[in-house]
């Protein structure tokens, strides 16, 4: 499937402008679900190394897309880890990131909900027709919630969204008022779930495919032009590359072999290395190739302002602190070969 991708995705993307970016992208995310191409092998199942592989292939060609798109693929295995029917070719969002404390409201209704407030970081809010919403209710209970956005009382707003990077995802916010919602799971279904790591490596996958991307541009770069500092460079790229891909493999291998273990320090660990590869390959390529990726290339202008913000839904330290803590708990092992 990723040779497909790429030739269902790049054309399009080569065509257009700056400012046709954002329309380009929910088109693009349109075609591909109409297409069935969002498909993927759900994780945990045999086939996660694909999912992945798939997730890569995409963020090679644009990051907002992928944004786009590796959400709409998390929430259709959300579903079906929550055995929830799809409607047909809907393109789906997953919000859960936390807003203002009491900024949304939520108010039980028999077998739904109703929302009234403001839901902030809404990525792809006008190239979907659906989203999963994280809440965190006053009793510390944190629900999961299916939200249809054609409904009326949802009001999209594009005004606080000022980032060059991740600029086609035209993240927004909600405004919602005496909006019906459907309860997904019961509440912590989101977060207890063998599949929220899995999910979180998929991200992961996202962050190597662009990062690959700008290896490649680094090595045809110097197909031309390759001083031995440069070589250096190269080298220091491919290493990174080479050890992100790595743990992502081997993640993909445990979690099949053991699909409903706790899956945390696996994504910890691959976010991690992952980030820190990228961050290396992003400053290899500029180290060895001087501005000319950064404004004398348009895929890779845009990977290279994409790809910082979108790194920066790891939580940097405190992940690193996280994964600490946990392995402080098992017993140490004495070689992980």
């Amino acid at each position: 499937m990723p040779a497909a991708l790429e030739e269902f995705i790049a054309p399009a993307l080569q065509e257009a402008s700056h400012a046709q970016l954002p329309m380009v992208v929910a088109r693009l995310l349109r075609q591909l679900v109409v297409a069935g191409l969002d498909r993927l092998p759900l994780p945990g199942q045999g086939e996660t190394l694909g999912r992945w592989q798939t997730l890569a292939a995409v963020a090679a060609q644009d990051l907002s897309l992928a944004k786009l798109f590796e959400a709409h693929t998390d929430a259709l295995a959300i579903l079906a880890e929550a055995r929830r029917p799809l409607p047909l070719h809907s393109i789906w969002a997953v919000w859960c990131a936390q807003g203002r404390p009491g900024s949304l409201r939520m108010t039980a209704q028999g077998d739904h909900v109703i929302l009234d407030g403001e839901k902030s970081w809404c990525s792809g809010a006008t190239a979907v027709t659906h989203a999963l919403l994280g809440h965190r209710d006053d009793d510390d209970r944190y629900w999961l919630l299916a939200l249809e956005l054609g409904q009326p009382g949802v009001t999209i707003i594009e005004d606080d969204w000022d980032a060059v990077g991740m600029a086609a995802t035209r993240t927004a916010r909600l405004h919602l008022r005496n909006v019906v919602a459907q309860v997904v799971g019961a509440p912590g279904f989101y977060l207890e779930r063998a599949g929220f790591w899995h999910g979180g490596v998929g991200i992961a996958a996202c962050w190597y495919g662009a990062a690959s991307a700008l290896v490649a541009a680094l090595r045809q770069g110097l197909r031309r032009r390759a001083d031995s500092h440069a070589l250096a460079r190269l080298g220091s790229a491919l290493c990174g590359q080479h050890a992100a891909a790595t743990c992502l493999r081997e993640s993909a291998a445990r979690i099949d072999a053991h699909p409903r273990a706790n899956a945390m320090q696996d994504a910890l660990r691959a976010r991690l290395i992952v980030e820190r590869s990228s961050l290396q390959i992003i400053d290899d390529l500029g180290a060895a190739l001087g501005p000319h990726p950064y404004c004398g290339s348009r895929h890779s202008a845009r990977l290279l302002a994409d790809l910082p913000v979108w790194l920066r839904q790891s939580h940097a330290e405190r992940d690193l602190a996280a994964l600490a803590s946990a392995s402080l708990e098992e017993e140490p092992s004495p070689c992980l070969l």
